[in-house]
Parts: C-alpha cells; sequence; structure tokens
C-alpha cells in the first residue's frame, strides 16, 4: 500500500509517501504557495499517485473516511479548523497569514472530496481514551492531530532503535514547531497527556497558554489570534535566527521572549514528568529541532529539571530526507488505521478507538454553546459519527 500523509504546517506542507516502514517520496511545499493556489497540492498528490492520502486533520476528529463525510466544506471550517467562514475571511481581508493556512485547508478538503480520493482524517491526542478525563477538563489542544502523527513515529521510532515492545515505549516529546510548540507524555506506548501549542508555552507564533485576566481584557478576539503573540510579535522578525541572533545580544523586549519559551519547554516537560516520571528518554522533533542554536539552549535548560534523562532529537523513518516528522506520522497512522504495516502500532495506541469531539470535556458555561456547536456539526456533517459514551466522559 502507497500511503500519502499530509502535514499542513505554518511554514510549509510536507507530503511523505510511504510504503510499509520506508520513505519511498517527499515533497515540501511553501504554505505561503498553497495558500495562493491550494491546488498546487492537490496536483503535486497526482503526480505521486497514492493508494490512500492521510488528510491534513487540524484539531482532529475519530477516523473519518472521506466517504462518509457528507458535507466536506461544514467538517474542515468547523470541525478540523473549530472556525466559521466569516472568520476565515475577515482574516484574508486583513492579509493575516493564518486565515490563508485556515482558507486553503479547507478548499483542500474540499477538493480531495470532490476528486474521489481515497482519504481518511484522523484523531488528535484529546479524543483517545488513554487520556482519562480528568486531564481533559476545560482543554481542547492537548496535541492537534498533527502532533499525535508525531507522537506515532515517535513511539515506532524508540521501539524499533531500542529493540524493545510498543508495551515498553517511554517519553516525553517536544514538538518545536514555526508556529507552536507541543509536549505529549507516553507511557506504556500510549499518549497518556499533551500540551498543545496553544495551551504549552509561547512559541515562535503563538502566545501559548493566556492569562484569563488578559483573555478579558482583550475583550474581543479573531480565530487567527492563534497565530500572535509569541516571541515572532516580540523580535519583530520572521525567523527564528533573528530572533536568536537578537537575543544573543541581549536586546529587549526580544531577549525575555526567547527565554521564555525556552524555559517555558523546561516547565512544561516538568509537569509531564509528574504524568510519567520516569521517561526513557526526551525526545526533541518539529522545524527547530533542526536548528542546533536552539537545540542548545533548550538542552542545558532541560537538563536543570530532568537530570539524567538523555535528550535526543527525533529519528526519521528510512529514506525520509525532507518531510518533517508530522508528515511521515499523517502516512504511519493512516496506513496503520487501513490495515497496513503499522496496524498493530495504531491498535496499541488505541487511535482507532478515538470518540467524541474536541471541545466535549469545555465545562465553562462561556464555551456550552460553542460546545454545542461543534458537536451538532459534527453529528451532521458525516454519515457516522463517532460520539463518545455520557457525552465525551467515557
Amino acid at each position: 500500500m502507497r500511503v500519502a500523509g499530509i502535514d499542513p504546517g505554518t511554514k510549509s506542507f510536507d507530503i511523505a509517501v510511504i510504503e510499509g516502514p520506508r520513505v519511498v517520496e517527499e515533497v515540501s511545499i511553501e504554505t505561503s504557495e498553497i495558500a495562493r493556489n491550494p491546488r498546487t497540492l492537490i496536483e503535486a498528490l497526482r503526480r505521486l499517485e497514492p493508494d490512500l492520502v492521510v488528510a491534513p486533520s487540524g484539531y482532529g476528529v475519530p477516523p473519518t473516511w472521506s466517504h462518509e463525510v457528507v458535507d466536506p466544506h461544514r467538517f474542515a471550517v468547523e470541525i478540523l479548523l473549530l472556525s466559521t467562514d466569516e472568520a476565515i475571511e475577515e482574516g484574508v481581508s486583513r492579509g493575516d497569514p493564518g486565515a490563508y493556512v485556515y482558507r486553503a485547508l479547507a478548499l483542500i478538503v474540499e477538493e480531495i472530496q470532490r476528486s474521489s480520493t481515497r482519504a481518511i482524517y484522523i484523531p488528535s491526542a484529546i479524543l483517545l481514551p488513554t487520556i482519562p478525563p480528568h486531564r481533559k477538563i476545560n482543554r481542547i489542544d492537548m496535541g492537534t492531530a498533527d502532533k499525535l502523527a508525531v507522537t506515532a513515529l515517535a513511539v515506532y521510532d524508540q521501539s524499533r532503535r531500542l529493540g524493545i515492545g510498543f508495551e515498553e515505549t517511554s517519553f516525553i516529546l517536544v514538538e518545536m514547531g514555526f508556529g507552536y510548540n507541543a509536549i505529549m507524555v507516553v507511557d506504556g506506548g500510549r499518549v497518556v497527556d499533551g500540551f498543545g501549542g496553544t495551551s504549552s508555552t509561547i512559541g515562535f507564533l503563538t502566545a501559548g497558554p493566556l492569562d484569563l485576566e488578559v483573555v478579558v481584557a482583550g475583550e474581543t478576539w479573531r480565530r487567527t489570534d492563534v497565530f500572535h503573540g509569541g516571541v515572532a510579535d516580540a523580535c519583530r522578525c520572521s525567523s527564528l535566527d533573528e530572533a536568536l541572533d537578537l537575543y544573543e545580544a541581549g536586546r529587549e523586549p526580544c531577549r525575555s521572549a526567547v527565554e521564555a519559551m525556552i524555559e517555558g519547554i523546561a516547565k512544561c516537560v516538568a509537569e509531564a514528568l509528574v504524568v510519567n516520571p520516569h521517561p526513557r528518554e526526551i525526545l526533541l522533533s518539529g522545524r527547530y529541532s533542526r536548528s542546533d542554536r536552539f537545540v542548545k539552549l533548550v538542552r542545558e535548560k532541560l537538563q536543570e529539571v530532568a537530570r539524567g534523562i538523555e535528550v535526543r532529537r527525533l529519528g526519521l523513518l528510512e529514506g525520509a530526507r525532507v518531510s518533517k516528522e508530522a508528515a511521515q506520522g499523517y502516512a504511519i497512522v493512516g496506513e496503520g488505521l487501513a490495515g497496513g504495516f503499522f496496524k498493530d502500532l495504531v491498535k496499541h495506541m488505541r487511535i482507532d478507538e478515538a470518540c467524541g469531539t474536541v471541545m466535549d470535556w469545555v465545562i465553562h458555561p462561556a464555551a456550552s454553546r460553542a460546545r454545542e456547536r461543534v458537536r451538532r456539526a459534527y453529528v451532521e456533517s458525516v454519515k457516522r459519527p463517532k460520539l463518545c459514551e455520557s457525552g465525551g466522559w467515557c
């Protein structure tokens, strides 16, 4: 089976095509290019001729085959993106890059449905039964679909590298992407907790978790505000290298913003150690795990809170050269759900048992209408919605 995994990154859309455990073809396209012309990605897929496409899944959905989607536009906008047409178009009118990414992803989902491509959409971490309900309360982003995909790759990589079974794998994964950072906690080869990009720490683009007083003071927020308030805004720069130059020169507020990101990662890892106090290792992945300067700073800070635990970069699938870890992970999860080489991995991680919507565990009364709106959209946009028992409290 020839499976193409698509990682809809903030900086680039990567495609990794796997046959069994090996990457056989890769494509990386700048997100800005896809935002201008979404068909660029569709044309790339046609050239690759996969048997199955693991489609961009945003905030995640229980495993859903393309033929099960009855309203692709609503499915993409309201479920995968947790947004609205009005919010996306308002962002586009302001020239917000995040809005262009959202619109491109929605158009890609619609095109996949129109072309009758055999495709599957995958879950995010909060939908997994392996994370207990008490850790999900008032949480949405415990690791989006791409972060879960990277975690699946990490379970496979550690199992293969150390010669152990999936049930023996144990680690804390630090995903450092262009826009967001995330911390995933794995014990016994299963995701038991996660701190997603908007709830872990300040990232290069995102503000990360916000004091509720800041939220109240802001009065009104746009959907694409999740792409703002991070290091890039503090440093007024467009790349991490520029930010590190300013950091090393002691320029404020850039120095403090970079320090906040580095220390924030360490704080999240320290919190993860409460859930899994004895991981075999801490794994680094994502675009910025390839920055030697940044990794050196992160390693030094992690050693202060995780003494004696090895910190290493996540390994890639054999044959991978260009695609990021998330694209490979997408392919792994979809291929396993389709009954291929990785079916035992997906089964062990219980990804096939994912259910509900990402808002099922939000109990704050201010979000009650949004919770019900998302749930209704899910039920009405797919043929066989996979709802959890008792509204998610299962």
